[in-house]
């Protein structure tokens, strides 16, 4: 495995338990079931892209794991890579907090639905974006 490969699978993981971290912490328990299903579809899906860009487009892959605020040159990316990341936190901590407080009961079903919208979208991600995100058919 070099380097590359071996950052890019510490980073997901780590990603993967600060989200369940910041999901479980705030929901108050571990009886989440929607969250587990979340985890457990981002997981995969970042590994199926991992494990592609790590056999097709290394270089593309060292620049994703280059990712976050820090990495950006001019100061505006940064700022705006900034607030995205405190965004994606903020949507684990709200959702672990909606789930504790029962703020919003919906149906299961729902749920669901959003689940594979949000699989949807990845699989979208994998096929069909324009310029270097394209990861498929572009060899």
């Amino acid at each position: 495995m070099t380097s590359v490969n071996a950052r890019a699978v510490v980073g997901s993981l780590a990603v993967l338990v600060v989200m369940g971290a910041l999901l479980f912490f705030t929901a108050g328990t571990l009886n989440y079931w929607q969250a587990w299903v979340y985890l457990a579809l981002f997981g995969a899906a970042s590994a199926v892209i991992t494990v592609y860009l790590a056999m097709k487009d290394p270089a593309l892959l060292e620049r994703r794991v280059r990712g976050g605020p820090t990495a950006e040159k001019m100061p505006n990316q940064r700022i705006a890579s900034a607030i995205a990341s405190i965004g994606f936190i903020a949507i684990f901590v709200f959702s672990g907090l909606d789930h504790r407080r029962q703020w919003s009961m919906l149906p299961s079903s729902v749920a669901i639905l959003a689940d594979v919208l949000f699989l949807t979208g990845w699989v979208i991600i994998f096929f069909r974006l324009p310029g270097e995100l394209v990861l498929v058919g572009n060899d």
